[in-house]
């Protein structure tokens, strides 16, 4: 059962999907169903070998055609059908494959994909957002250690970024600019919290951090989604976002758990002049053997309390050799 909830008080759906109780769980160390399948071995989700892959995801949270709700809403509750498509991104065949010793041509393939994805399923007509995102790591409550990502398709625009494209929209009917143009030419032209650059994107720890080594990457001009993609910028995004990856694994010695999250223009056609690509990173560790937990304050207020100086743990980054040894 699936189904959309509306929060009034917040003004803004949830997904409610009980059967998603019963996915897959860590399966055991000689059985993942991401990998694939071997001869004589039990099927897994993939029959043959791959070098990348999607799918239609098991267990979805929305689905093209989904049931009637479970319950009846009301004027105060409404209730509507959880519409939207879900499907896994595999990085690569190797079970144990760590992507920050992948070469820059898996990346290249993966930034192609990405874009391939995005398009597709924001094509259909009742998909309004496409969130392409990766949970890495058990400390973020990763299930599955095979390297994949994820992709939702939602019939709406999530609150998050429905919140930040507000702000871009209200600053671009001041400014006559959109705000994420604003703020990278300002942290550019700041430098202090600048991780790493070239031609098309820079990445940055921003002056507002809620974690510790969370790192954005901004496209340096006006791209408001992957329709805008030259191949030179494939090529570069590819470029930065390996290298950001390979520095967050020579930072501590293992390979660094995170929630990574691509933003773009909405696919209902709204806010080409105010969307602007940009990954973010949200990684859990505030030192080599400390997680920041989400406590009273940032998940019963919404208030991030931040135990470091954006500007200090940019220069850290920045000194982080990209290169595993």
């Amino acid at each position: 059962m699936s189904e959309l909830r509306w929060d009034p008080v917040n003004r803004e759906w949830v997904i409610t999907a009980t059967h998603r109780q019963n996915r897959t769980f860590k399966p055991p160390k000689d059985y993942c169903p991401l990998c694939p399948t071997k001869e004589g071995g039990f099927p897994t989700e993939v029959p043959e070998d791959y070098d990348l892959v999607v799918f239609q995801n098991k267990f979805p949270s929305l689905q093209a055609n989904p049931p009637e709700p479970d319950i009846g809403g009301s004027v105060l509750y409404p209730v509507d059908k959880a519409e939207g498509i879900c499907e896994v991104v595999l990085f690569t065949p190797e079970h144990n494959g760590i992507m920050s010793r992948e070469p820059l041509s898996r990346y290249v393939k993966l930034v192609k994909v990405w874009q391939d994805r995005y398009q597709e399923l924001g094509s259909k007509d009742f998909i309004d957002y496409v969130f392409i995102f990766e949970n890495k790591g058990e400390e973020v409550g990763v299930t599955l250690e095979h390297p994949h990502g994820q992709i939702y398709a939602y019939p709406f625009i999530p609150p998050k970024i429905k919140r930040e494209l507000d702000s871009s929209r209200e600053h671009y009917e001041r400014e006559g600019e959109c705000l994420f143009c604003s703020l990278i030419a300002e942290e550019i032209a700041d430098g202090r919290r600048v991780v790493t650059s070239n031609d098309s994107f820079t990445a940055i720890v921003p002056f507002f951090a809620r974690y510790t080594y969370e790192v954005h990457i901004y496209a340096n001009n006006h791209l408001s989604s992957f329709n805008n993609f030259s191949a030179r910028e494939i090529e570069d995004l590819a470029e930065i976002l390996r290298t950001v990856i390979q520095k967050y694994d020579n930072l501590f010695g293992f390979v660094f758990p995170y929630i990574m999250a691509i933003h773009q223009q909405p696919t209902d056609g709204s806010g080409e002049e105010y969307s602007h690509f940009h990954i973010e990173f949200y990684p859990p560790y505030r030192t080599k053997d400390k997680l920041k937990y989400l406590a009273g304050s940032e998940a019963g207020a919404g208030a991030y309390i931040n135990n470091s100086l954006p500007e200090d743990k940019a220069e850290e980054l920045r000194k982080i050799e990209p290169v595993k040894e």
